[in-house]
């Protein structure tokens, strides 16, 4: 009787914290179907291979599926404008990327912080410069060299006019004198197609997206724009130990429409803070080479903001025009 009196409290207390995440959703009715996950750019680049690699991880955490549908084009603004104008009641959630920090000092939308209830952040990655292994540079300095001595020649696929990627390449320019031709893709994945097929000379985008092409030698990475040296590309040399004071990169996060109810963002809080714990999810960012940067939904609010003033005083001092 002593032994059952004592465990009895410790039990009741295991089962309450165990059905906590349970007891939240059936207060709010929430889900009972399917969840929509927009990807604002095309399968086959990051943003899709983080979208998918989450989805299959909730499956554990959620009582309804999270079904990834990507709808890219105008730098991810199609995709996020979807979610943002979307009934407020958690059905549609949308995976926020830097753009939406970017295309506003740009003129090319009209975002303001305050349009999604932010969920989490879940990744962040520096740009890189990504070349064909076979060509004829083998260094940042033979590739900027050359793109100064060919103003406009030298073609640099990217996500999209404004997106993370175009600006990265313009504010290499900027740092540098070289000229490129920027050539725009709805997403990175179409962008790497079109280095493979030699349709341009070289891309910015994430060490993720390159990952597989780089391991398999099709690729080169020249250089990341970071303050360290990237997982998985140890051999590749930062833009800051070439003398080129450049440190740009994206992130990516989860946000609803404004008007979602508390307590919905409530549930896909909790559900998310367990899910990227999911063995399974980080396996899937470490396979290629996606950068794990978790941090709550108070904490990415307040580096959405940052990047909000940061590409605002950014974005006039470059050419963004070509």
């Amino acid at each position: 009787m002593m032994l059952a009196s004592l465990t009895r409290p410790l039990l009741i207390s295991s089962m309450l914290a165990a059905s906590a995440f349970s007891s939240l959703a059936r207060a709010v009715d929430y889900p009972v179907k399917p969840i929509e996950l927009v990807v604002p750019a095309s399968a086959g680049g990051g943003t899709d291979a983080l979208a998918r690699s989450f989805a299959e991880a909730a499956k554990k955490h959620l009582p309804q599926p999270i079904i990834v549908l990507n709808k890219p084009g105008a730098s991810g603004a199609i995709g996020m404008n979807d979610v943002i104008k979307a009934p407020p009641d958690g059905y549609k959630v949308c995976v926020v990327i830097a753009e939406f920090a970017i295309l506003p000092s740009m003129g090319q939308s009209r975002f303001a912080v305050d349009d999604f209830k932010y969920v989490a952040r879940l990744n962040a990655d520096p740009a890189t410069i990504t070349v064909k292994a076979d060509a004829p540079w083998k260094t940042i300095e033979e590739f900027l060299a050359d793109a100064k001595k060919r103003p406009g020649e030298v073609t640099v696929g990217n996500s999209g006019v404004g997106s993370i990627w175009h600006l990265a390449a313009a504010a290499l320019e900027d740092k540098t004198g070289a000229r490129f031709r920027h050539v725009p893709f709805q997403g990175a994945g179409p962008a790497v197609v079109a280095l493979l097929g030699a349709h341009i000379d070289a891309v910015a985008v994430s060490p993720a997206e390159v990952y597989a092409n780089v391991a398999s030698g099709k690729f080169r990475t020249l250089a990341v724009m970071a303050d360290q040296r990237a997982k998985g590309f140890e051999n590749v040399p930062t833009m800051k130990e070439r003398n080129i004071d450049l440190s740009i990169g994206t992130w990516r996060g989860l946000g609803v429409p404004k008007d979602t109810p508390k307590e919905i963002v409530d549930v896909l809080s909790a559900a998310t803070k367990k899910i990227v714990e999911e063995p399974a999810y980080r396996d899937g960012l470490a396979r290629i080479n996606l950068g794990y940067a978790y941090s709550d939904a108070a904490a990415f609010k307040a580096s959405v903001e940052s990047d909000f003033q940061f590409f605002k005083q950014l974005a006039p001092k470059l050419d963004l025009k070509n």
